[in-house]
This record gives C-alpha cells, sequence and structure tokens, in this order.
C-alpha cells in the first residue's frame, strides 16, 4: 500500500466523496457512512454513490453501478477501505476487483477485524492502492463508530440539564422544567444522531418519558431504541412502552453488560438521559465518552444535584461552549479519549 503526498485532484475527488458520505439521507447506524467517485483516466467522474445504511448496498458498488463500463481501467476514490468480507451484501473489494478499476484511493483504513484488510486483497489483484488521502476528515464523519469499533462498545453520551447552581430538579426530586426552547430543540438533534437513548426507572416514574424525537427534528432511519435500566417496573402504561420506537426493558444489570448486549444489537452510539444515579453508574466504570452539559440562568437552591459524591475528580476537555437561548451547552470528553479526535 502506497502513502504519498496526494496530488491537487486527488484531494477534490477525495472531498467530493467527504460530501457524499455526509448527505442527509446518508444514516449513522451500526455501518460507517462511506462515499465513492469513480473517475475515468481523462479525469471526468463516471459514476459516483453512497452508503444507505446496513443492509443496502455499499457506496463502491452503487457508484460502479452508476460508471458500468467506464469503470474499467478507473480510479475510486472511497472513504473507507472497501470491505473484504461477506455480510448482508458482498465484499466491495470484489466489486473493485471485478469492475477492473485501476487504482483506489481511500481516506481511512477500516478498524474492523472482519472488513478492514481489503487494500492487501486489492494489490493482490493487481490494482494500485494509495491511503491515508485526507484520513482525519473521514475519520471526523465516523468517529463515534470508529471508537466503537476499536472499543467493542457503543460509544457513550451522556446529557445532562441543570440549574445555574447545579440542580436537576426541585425539592424531593420534583420535575422541573429547567432547559429554553432552543436547548430543547438541540436535545432532540442530539436524539437524532444516536441508536440508542438509555435511562433509568427513577426517570421513568418521575417524568414518563416518551423519548422520541421531536420539536421539527427530523430523523433517517429507523427511531433510536429506548432502554430502561434497573430493576423497579415500568408501568405498562408508560410512554415509553408505547409502539413510537421500540423499547428494551432491560432491567436491573450493569452499565458494562448494557453495552455489551447493545453492541451485539449493532449499536453504536447512546445518549444516556437518565438522572443522577444512572449516570454516575456508567461515569464509575470509567463508561461516559462525552458529556454534553445544558446550564439554565436559573437557581433552584434545593434538590438532587447532575452527580453524587465521586471516589475521585474525572479530568475532562472541553470542546465547544455554545449559547442555545438563554441557556450554555459545554460540550466535553474524558482526557482518554484519543486529542482532537471529536473536534468539532
Amino acid at each position: 500500500m502506497n502513502h504519498l503526498e496526494p496530488p491537487a485532484q486527488w484531494l477534490v475527488h477525495m472531498r467530493a466523496a467527504l460530501q457524499l458520505a455526509t448527505d442527509a439521507s446518508a444514516p449513522r447506524g451500526e455501518n460507517p457512512r462511506v462515499g465513492c467517485v469513480i473517475v475515468d483516466d481523462s479525469g471526468h467522474v463516471v459514476g459516483t454513490g453512497f452508503h444507505l445504511g446496513a443492509g443496502t448496498a455499499h457506496a463502491e458498488v452503487v457508484a460502479l453501478a452508476a460508471a458500468g463500463e467506464q469503470a474499467r481501467g478507473a480510479t475510486a476514490f472511497v472513504t473507507l477501505e472497501p470491505c473484504r468480507h461477506t455480510g448482508r451484501t458482498g465484499p466491495c473489494t470484489q466489486a473493485l476487483i471485478d469492475a477492473g478499476v485501476s487504482r483506489v484511493i481511500i481516506a481511512m483504513l477500516d478498524p474492523t477485524e472482519q472488513a478492514g484488510g481489503g487494500s492487501a486483497e486489492l494489490e493482490a489483484a493487481g490494482i494500485e492502492v494509495f491511503s491515508g488521502v485526507l484520513a482525519d476528515e473521514s475519520r471526523a464523519i465516523n468517529a463515534e463508530w470508529d471508537y466503537a469499533c476499536r472499543a467493542c462498545r457503543p460509544f457513550v453520551i451522556a446529557k445532562t440539564a441543570m440549574s445555574l447552581d447545579g440542580r436537576v430538579a426541585g425539592a424531593g426530586g420534583v420535575p422541573l422544567a429547567i432547559s429554553g426552547p432552543d436547548s430543547l430543540t438541540f436535545a432532540h438533534r442530539c436524539r437524532a444522531e444516536v441508536q440508542a437513548i438509555i435511562v433509568g426507572t427513577g426517570t421513568v416514574l418521575a417524568d414518563d418519558p416518551e423519548l422520541t424525537i421531536r420539536r421539527g427534528v427530523s430523523i433517517v432511519g429507523d427511531p433510536p431504541l429506548r432502554v430502561v435500566v434497573g430493576g423497579r417496573p415500568v408501568p405498562l402504561n408508560a410512554r415509553i412502552r408505547n409502539d413510537a420506537a421500540p423499547t428494551w426493558i432491560a432491567g436491573a444489570i450493569s452499565p458494562r453488560v448494557v453495552l455489551a448486549e447493545l453492541f451485539v444489537r449493532g449499536v453504536r452510539s447512546v445518549l444516556i438521559e437518565g438522572g443522577p444515579t444512572l449516570l454516575q453508574s456508567f461515569i464509575d466504570e470509567d463508561l461516559v465518552d462525552r458529556y454534553l452539559w445544558f446550564i439554565a440562568p436559573t437557581l433552584i437552591g434545593t434538590g438532587p444535584t447532575a452527580l453524587a459524591a465521586m471516589e475521585a475528580a474525572v479530568g475532562v476537555t472541553v470542546r465547544s461552549v455554545r449559547v442555545l437561548g438563554e441557556d450554555m451547552c459545554i460540550t466535553a470528553e474524558p482526557r482518554r479519549v484519543a486529542p482532537d479526535l471529536f473536534k468539532e
């Protein structure tokens, strides 16, 4: 596999492939978001494609179909190393070999043991392969998926809304409307970007949340799985049991077991929206990968705080601070996360 300073035209075509990968109809999910551009010997684009989610044709296959016979002798620009395994669809390496492409330019290598290594198969078939072209940009598109594949568990985002004095509810845990409308809309956008939302039974019993995506936020693909963790029974008429989205009543199992089961189900990113007890359990096991701290300009004075007493401080790196109406949202990550991997 070759590494060199890419010609300017390669960057143009790879940026086009990256733009395809982030198309509005390309869902986040078990599979990564991938784009592909096929360019003939004259430098003309003869085929483009992107992946529409698990079970559908991969980006390379879509682009090759569009190119037809013009793919023979052409160059394929693809944002992720072509897969070499047969799953719900065939291996993209074989599709590229059969189409007769002469060169494949790759942004990032596939981190998975099952699908990675496609470059070697392409080279064995006599195809010239170059990798690392705009790799950081490709990694940013699939940052959570990439991390999940390496960690063998979903990427975990913890969302908490609190007052300026750190309260998440009123005296005795009485639910209060803390966040403003802009924060609520942004929170629903965050829901739309994950595959599962986790709450504890305490939150279900106190707030009866539906955990669906609303406030005019659109979603591509299936709604996130609603997951309830805890030993207390969930009422049969709880809104979280309705048919607006799938639900898993997980019961009293540990955070690691929850994440392991979700990973097997194909979930690669989750959002924790539970209360202090659930959040603390994930932090105690060092399972939170990103914090979304919504802070409202109000003082409540008494009531539960966002976190219980911690045994040791957790160092974080602040990635962004954004103003949402009258509220503020701080995005931070524990310092164990690879630096700059999730820059916004």
